[in-house]
């Protein structure tokens, strides 16, 4: 039948006189043709009954980018001076968050969010950031490694009040990123 398939596939061509003269190969290469009409057609019938492939999610990602590099909000820092008006932005601080967990091993940060009042100083804030993991690697350990470590960079670089640091674990990668490598295999 391989045989069969195959010189079918080819157009015939070369043509194989042992082929085209044997009753038996005629009977099994139109049963074939028959086969692969009604696969055709099951096909094509399964295909017009899936729902239409939405590609939005594409058109999506430049946005994405825009609202992670754009500056956001302003938040405050204390001066001791009356006059003085200090901040830092939105953007710095998802970067400082971004740097900090790229310190972590095995862990690649993706996205980065800052929930609550940023313009008020003393507001609880909670921080929810995106990660992903290296397989075989502990991920309730590696997400408690990343919150201590946004935890001190927080504490360290800002005056935000951090109510709470969200992890949500979005890919396994099947192997390890190199140092500073952006992307592993998922």
């Amino acid at each position: 039948m391989d045989e069969l398939s195959d010189y079918r596939d080819r157009g015939k061509m070369p043509t194989d006189p042992s082929i085209d003269t044997s009753a038996a190969c005629q009977m099994a290469m139109a049963s074939l043709e028959r086969l692969r009409g009604a696969m055709s057609t099951l096909l094509r019938d399964e295909a017009e009954e899936q729902p239409a492939r939405d590609d939005n999610w594409v058109t999506a990602i430049p946005d994405r980018i825009v609202l992670d590099v754009r500056s956001g909000r302003d938040i405050p820092i204390s001066h001791p001076s009356p006059n003085a008006q200090l901040f830092v932005t939105e953007g710095a601080v998802r970067g400082l968050v971004r740097a900090a967990g790229d310190t972590v091993d095995n862990l690649i940060v993706g996205r980065c969010r800052l929930d609550g009042d940023l313009t008020v100083l003393g507001a609880p804030i909670t921080v929810t950031v995106d990660a992903r993991v290296c397989k075989g690697e502990n991920i309730p350990a590696l997400a408690d490694k990343l919150r201590d470590t946004l935890v001190g960079a927080l504490r360290t670089h800002t005056e935000l009040a951090i109510a709470g640091i969200d992890v949500i674990i979005r890919d396994i990668y099947l192997t390890k990123p190199e140092h500073g490598e952006e992307e592993a295999t998922p």
